[in-house]
């Protein structure tokens, strides 16, 4: 893997880089609770990830969803944003991963995969990601001391290896396994914390926190 910190030159030209939000689980951890509607900060978790993928700069964003659906759609604002139906949610992410690269726009350069359960990811972490495309990546993770954590950034030469890795909860851990080596690891931890929401405990320590 390789550190980076660089933010010149650019891998797509003016291709865009595009943001894929997973919000398709169910929370079962979380007694069935749809994460995507999970309140935070006042809104449904679903608006929060949007937000901060936009203000991260990227250029589009979409949305899988699964769980409760048709009440994400009628209850979160989600302006702009393309939204996806993965009707196999229950299956696992890696089912959620393959819908949402199949909906990408072709132009992409590159895209950003946000999970919806990270409330911690700041839109800095995400410029430091786009960054390191920019400075050349093709694969990247933001890092917390060292650590790669999410997002992850998956150039667009890697997307149909990425969607035949992705089943069950793995998501694109096929595909940063088998590239380990050509990870570049973006430091985030002094702009960021990598913690998911999973549970009641994390539910608690997120909302009143």
């Amino acid at each position: 893997m390789r550190d980076s910190t660089g933010t010149s030159g650019r891998t797509g030209g003016d291709r865009p880089v595009a943001a894929l939000v997973l919000a398709a689980g169910g929370g079962r951890r979380l007694g069935g609770r749809p994460k995507a509607l999970i309140r935070y900060r006042g809104r449904p978790l679903v608006e929060h990830a949007a937000g901060v993928v936009r203000a991260g700069g990227c250029a589009s964003v979409t949305v899988v969803l699964g769980a409760a659906g048709d009440r994400v759609r009628s209850t979160a604002h989600l302006p702009g944003c393309r939204l996806v139906a993965n009707p196999d949610w229950a299956g696992g992410m890696g089912s959620s991963l393959r819908a949402g690269l199949a909906a990408l726009a072709p132009e992409a350069s590159a895209v950003l995969v946000m999970l919806v359960d990270t409330p911690g990811v700041t839109p800095a972490a995400v410029a430091r990601l786009l960054g390191a495309h920019r400075a050349g990546a093709e694969l990247a993770a933001a890092a917390y001391a060292g650590r790669r954590g999410h997002p992850v950034l998956i150039g667009a030469r890697h997307f149909a290896e990425a969607a035949a890795g992705a089943t069950g909860d793995s998501g694109a851990r096929a595909l940063l396994a088998a590239h380990a080596d050509g990870i570049t690891l973006v430091e985030c931890a002094d702009i960021a914390v990598p913690d998911d929401l999973d549970t009641p405990a994390d539910l608690a320590r997120w909302t009143t926190g």
